[in-house]
């Protein structure tokens, strides 16, 4: 995409900034220019943390944190809220660019007249003051490739979206995000029981076609020998599976370490002993916003201790082809998996 349309973001319209960081373009690399605005909570925002600590790109970039809650009313007003101080919630930073109180006040900086979502991650260029991107997917893709130029020939090398696997990863990305990133939340916020009942089955479909391809591919990662986006789009959802959806969402047809063993020795893998996974992920964070923030799903707030431990210690078998793929059995599920 352009980085120099000038249309790339209208004032006052809802449509969010889609530009990137790339040499030549009016957002090229450069040290200490861009900040990232993230929480800890968000699913979306933890793929462009880890991918900025498995590159070590936090050498460039610097990073506010907002707080896991409140988010406010049922619109989302006033929006994340930045603590009065680092030591108010532990993870949860200040703003460090301008001191606000809410993160809206910084998407306002960049747009008065700006009528869209204040999420997370959004970043930041301090050199113009205003947005770079505030969209996920995009950051995602393009994020990792943004600072070779700067980086050592090894960890300029670390391609998440390699020209070999990228018919794959394109034909994966889709229906992984539909059914899996956002059929949680599908499942979890349904209104009645046939919407979740409907929306509950997806879920499962696309875990049980994820498990036969991790297989399939031999490990230690989804695709095989090489890491890639697949890996962290997958990663950010695997990980508060257990610990948040089966129980908050009522994701509960199975879990991730009982249902899905080949899943499940992939996320050991990676969490124990891959750069940025355990790095970029606060359980307290990711617990207390689910917990916290949805008053119609838990209205007491209540915050479960378990499950114990959040991700399994001990070796873990990289070689799937000794595992032996699981899943959900449950008929519905299984015609949904027929179909991806």
């Amino acid at each position: 995409m352009s980085t120099t349309n000038p249309d790339i973001h209208k004032p006052g319209t809802d449509d969010g900034w889609h530009a990137m960081i790339a040499p030549g373009s009016q957002f090229p690399p450069e040290a200490d220019r861009y900040h990232l605005y993230i929480g800890l909570f968000c699913p979306f925002a933890h793929r462009a943390n880890l991918v900025r600590l498995h590159k070590h790109l936090d050498q460039f970039i610097d990073m506010s944190i907002v707080a896991p809650y409140p988010k406010g009313d049922s619109k989302g007003w006033p929006g994340w809220r930045f603590p009065a101080s680092d030591d108010e919630y532990p993870g949860a930073t200040v703003d460090k660019l301008f001191g606000s109180k809410y993160l809206h006040e910084v998407y306002f900086k960049a747009d008065p007249e700006y009528k869209g979502r204040f999420t997370v991650p959004m970043l930041w260029d301090k050199k113009t003051g205003t947005i770079v991107n505030n969209e996920s997917a995009e950051l995602l893709r393009w994020l990792p490739a943004a600072f070779n130029t700067l980086l050592p020939p090894p960890l300029a090398a670390i391609d998440l979206y390699p020209a070999p696997l990228r018919s794959q990863i394109d034909a994966i990305a889709p229906w992984l995000q539909r059914d899996f990133n956002a059929g949680v939340y599908a499942a979890g916020f349904a209104p009645d029981q046939a919407t979740y009942d409907k929306n509950v089955i997806p879920v499962f479909g696309a875990l049980n076609k994820l498990e036969r391809l991790t297989h399939k591919h031999g490990g230690p990662y989804i695709l095989g020998k090489e890491l890639t986006e697949i890996d962290v789009r997958a990663f950010a959802t695997i990980i508060r599976f257990d610990t948040v959806y089966v129980q908050h969402f009522k994701c509960n047809l199975g879990t991730i370490r009982h249902e899905y063993p080949v899943l499940n020795a992939w996320l050991r893998h990676v969490y124990w002993n891959v750069e940025g996974f355990k790095e970029s992920t606060d359980f307290k964070h990711i617990k207390e916003n689910y917990t916290k923030s949805h008053f119609d799903i838990n209205p007491r707030a209540i915050t479960p201790m378990g499950p114990w431990p959040d991700v399994e210690h001990g070796p873990a078998e990289t070689d799937y082809s000794k595992l032996t793929p699981g899943g959900v059995m449950a008929p519905e599920v299984l015609e949904y998996e027929a179909k991806l």
